[in-house]
């Protein structure tokens, strides 16, 4: 399997740059007393975090990945792909958890299905002719 059967999703790269700038801006904070330097890692997190966390997937299943490590989830543990209340996609699993899936919205789901080579049903109101 190539890289390119791969679809990843990722946060708004612009969280990175806000990290940046407000790594930068805390530097004067953070060099005026040596106890202070600690505020230097909150924006170095976000900005870690933003580079690192999201979703992958590929015909094989879905790699969830987050600020400090991975899940891979295979497809035939997947029940069913839903969103939240708040517009986020959720993977039901086969034990009964629910996994959040990072920089994977609502709208993101025909993409994320359409990597496993499957097709969504159609609903009423798309079927074609009425």
């Amino acid at each position: 399997m190539s890289k390119s059967d791969t679809v990843r999703f990722r946060h708004n790269q612009a969280i990175l740059a806000a990290a940046i700038i407000a790594f930068i801006g805390a530097l004067p904070l953070a060099s005026a007393r040596s106890y202070l330097l600690p505020v230097l890692l909150v924006p170095l997190a976000v900005g870690a975090w933003a580079w690192r966390a999201g979703t992958d997937a590929d015909a094989t299943g879905l790699r969830v990945r987050a600020l400090a490590g991975q899940r891979r989830i295979a497809w035939d543990q997947v029940i069913e792909l839903v969103t939240d209340e708040r517009g986020r996609a959720v993977a039901r699993l086969d034990d009964g958890q629910q996994v959040t899936l990072p920089a994977v919205r609502g709208t993101d789901l025909p993409r994320l299905v359409a990597v496993t080579g499957q097709s969504l049903p159609h609903t009423p109101a798309e079927t074609p002719g009425q």
